[in-house]
């Protein structure tokens, strides 16, 4: 039982272990990522009405991209 435990976990180690990025993408491949179509929401105009009632909501602004929030901390 023990015999076939050892490799086993050897190729899940490795499975897990090749999923990773070895290195950061590069420059001219940082551009297919940056399209629209590689956003997390199809639609912009629906993600600024679902942000503009979160933040009606929570009763503050920011803190999803861009600097500052609800305290006037800043």
């Amino acid at each position: 039982m023990r015999c076939a435990t050892r490799p086993i976990l050897a190729v899940a180690l490795a499975a897990l272990g090749s999923g990773c990025a070895l290195q950061p993408p590069a420059p001219w491949e940082r551009e297919l990522h940056a399209r629209p179509a590689m956003s997390m929401s199809a639609d912009p105009l629906e993600q600024r009405f679902l942000n503009h009632i979160y933040t009606s909501k929570e009763n503050s602004s920011g803190g999803n991209g861009i600097g500052g929030g609800g305290c006037g901390c800043n």
